[in-house]
C-alpha cells in the first residue's frame, strides 16, 4: 500500500570522486522530486572531493546538501553508517558515486518505496539488468576475470542464502527507516555489510523489490574493487567467510 514520505535521505560515501560528485549531486537533485537531503560522507579524499562539495554548499546550488569529511575511522561501511547516523529521513538511500549506479535508478528505487515496499534494491541480475557495458567478457569494461569472479560470488551467495533475491553485492538501495534500524549497526569492511543486511531483512519478513539497472562504466577515476587477482580475492573473500555465520543464523531461526 502506498505511503507518504516526509523526507528522503540520500547518502553518498566518497573517496576520490572529485570528477563525478558535482554532476551526481546535481542529477539527484533534479531527478528525485520529493523532499530530500543529500549527505556526502567523504573519507578525506586527496583529490579534493570535499572541496568540490564545499563549493556547492557555499553557492547554495543544491538545497539540503550536507558534508562530513572524515579523517578517522574511514572505510565504505563506516562512512555509510555515519551517513545513517546523520540522516533525518524516513527513507534512507545510498549508492556508489562513480555513475556506475545511475541517478535515474535511484529515483526509481525511491518511487518503489513510496508505492509501498519496505526495501528497493537496484539489481544487475534480474531481467532487464546488466553488468558494466564496455570491453571484455559479458560486455564489461573491467577485466574479464573481475566480472566472472563477481558473478560466481553472487551466485554462490544466492544459492547459500535465499535465492529469491538476486543481487547480494548491489549496494544500491532505498529502504524505509523502520526496516533498517533493527539491523544496525552495519558490519563489515566493504560490501559484505549489504549481504548481511539484505539476508536478515528477508528472514524477518520485510517486503522487497529488485529494480533492474544496467551498470555503466565509471565516468571518472579508478575502481576501488581492484583489477588484479590478489586485489579481487581480498575483496571477495569476506563475502564467502560470512556465509557460514548467516546460514547458522537461519538454522537457529528455524529451530525456535
Amino acid at each position: 500500500m502506498p505511503h507518504s514520505i516526509a523526507l528522503v535521505s540520500i547518502i553518498l560515501p566518497t573517496y576520490n570522486e572529485a570528477g563525478n560528485i558535482v554532476a551526481l549531486v546535481e542529477a539527484l537533485d533534479r531527478l528525485v522530486k520529493m523532499p530530500k537531503e543529500i549527505i556526502i560522507v567523504d573519507d578525506n579524499s586527496p583529490d579534493g572531493t570535499s572541496q568540490r562539495v564545499g563549493g556547492m554548499i557555499d553557492a547554495r546550488t543544491v538545497p539540503s546538501l550536507r558534508l562530513e569529511t572524515r579523517t578517522k575511522d574511514r572505510g565504505l561501511t563506516r562512512s555509510i553508517a555515519r551517513g545513517i547516523e546523520l540522516a533525518k529521513g524516513d527513507v534512507i538511500c545510498w549508492m556508489d558515486c562513480d555513475f556506475s549506479h545511475p541517478p535515474e535508478t535511484m529515483a526509481q528505487l525511491i518511487n518503489c518505496v513510496a508505492n509501498g515496499t519496505d526495501i528497493a534494491v537496484a539489481s544487475r541480475y534480474v531481467k532487464g539488468g546488466s553488468y558494466k557495458k564496455g570491453l571484455g567478457w559479458f560486455g564489461a569494461d573491467e577485466s574479464a576475470f573481475a566480472v566472472l569472479l563477481s558473478r560466481i560470488i553472487n551466485w554462490t551467495i544466492r544459492m547459500a542464502l535465499d535465492p529469491r533475491f538476486h543481487d547480494y553485492t548491489s549496494g544500491f538501495i532505498a529502504i524505509r527507516r523502520h526496516a533498517l534500524e533493527p539491523f544496525l549497526p552495519l558490519r563489515g569492511e566493504y560490501g559484505e555489510y549489504f549481504m548481511e543486511l539484505i539476508y536478515r531483512a528477508l528472514q524477518s519478513g520485510y517486503s522487497f523489490a529488485e529494480v533492474p539497472f544496467i551498470s555503466p562504466p565509471r565516468k571518472w577515476g579508478q575502481t576501488k574493487t581492484g583489477t588484479t587477482f590478489p586485489q579481487l580475492f581480498r575483496r571477495g573473500l569476506p563475502y564467502l567467510l560470512l556465509l557460514p555465520r548467516l546460514r547458522m543464523m537461519r538454522v537457529r531461526s528455524a529451530t525456535r
